[in-house]
């Protein structure tokens, strides 16, 4: 087998939210202020563009002006990954030669967008764009999101692509870490996607947590994680058991929302989103909120 890049990306990589103005126009100072209060928080790496960054709601020229600014902010500090998630093959070796020169330090590479591909098609995919850059990079797994399973047989298959080196896993059963390893080994670093299964999924071998929640928490994200890590159950499940109500809407289709009102109640950014999203209203909009304030009440020590 061919020798593969080695990756180190370990800890919480908040998936950082986009900023707009109130025009809903690319806000580059208030992103840039976003990640920079995460690095300061003591994050491990930032996560751009994906499915809390609005990727999907982005220009072509917006994608590659938020992934700059994210790598002024951390200056080598933190790796910066870049979600890739395009309609086509082709957009997504473009963006991925474009981000790589502007200081990326790898990709979250998604399957194209809309279309459900073949497992054929999908390793296609994730050949081409990986053949595109000396970057590492993490497959993005999410049956529910994006109507498609990175089946074992490809990722096995897939080994021995040199620069793919993580996958963050999504699907919400967390026995898929356990079949990751029996069929990979330790071949890819394992990333939890889903928040409400982070504790599952470190302690059954995830060595990172790409999160949507940090966004509003990162202190007890961290504090989870370093339990996790450490082996201290207990604790880490006190923290857990505050933070799963919160946990939960990571997986509901509204999550984008929901983290950006939550970022603003925190003070830590702005609800607004693009359409077709809206920002949330009526007994939903209450519900998320109640859900904050509960927990910003009763914040572990």
């Amino acid at each position: 087998m061919t020798a593969h890049l080695k990756c180190d990306w370990t800890g919480v990589f908040p998936a950082a939210t986009t900023q707009f103005d109130p025009a809903l126009e690319l806000d580059l100072p208030a992103t840039q202020k976003v990640q920079a209060a995460l690095l300061r928080d003591g994050v491990h790496g930032l996560v751009l563009i994906g499915t809390v960054g609005e990727g999907n709601s982005l220009s072509a020229a917006e994608k590659r002006e938020v992934v700059r600014a994210a790598v002024e902010v951390s200056g080598g500090r933190v790796p910066v990954i870049a979600g890739v998630s395009e309609f086509t093959t082709a957009s997504a070796v473009a963006f991925v030669r474009d981000a790589e020169r502007l200081g990326a330090s790898g990709f979250m590479v998604l399957p194209g967008m809309v279309y459900v591909p073949t497992a054929a098609e999908l390793e296609h995919h994730f050949r081409t764009v990986a053949a595109a850059t000396g970057l590492p990079i993490m497959l993005y797994n999410n049956p529910p999101s994006y109507r498609v399973n990175i089946e074992l047989s490809t990722l096995e298959r897939l080994a021995e692509v040199p620069n793919i080196v993580a996958i963050k896993e999504s699907a919400p059963d967390p026995r898929r870490f356990t079949d990751l390893v029996n069929a990979c080994g330790e071949r890819f670093v394992l990333f939890a996607g889903l928040d409400d299964v982070v504790f599952e999924a470190v302690t059954l071998g995830a060595r990172g947590w790409v999160s949507g929640l940090t966004n509003v928490f990162p202190q007890e994200s961290l504090a989870l994680y370093a339990a996790l890590a450490a082996g201290d159950r207990e604790r880490a499940r006190r923290i857990y058991r505050w933070f799963m109500p919160l946990l939960h809407l990571d997986a509901e289709h509204d999550l984008v929302q929901s983290i950006k009102l939550a970022e603003q109640l925190l003070g830590r950014g702005s609800e607004r989103v693009r359409p077709p999203r809206l920002p949330l209203a009526g007994a939903r909009r209450g519900e998320v909120s109640a859900l904050v304030e509960r927990a910003r009440a009763t914040r572990p020590a």
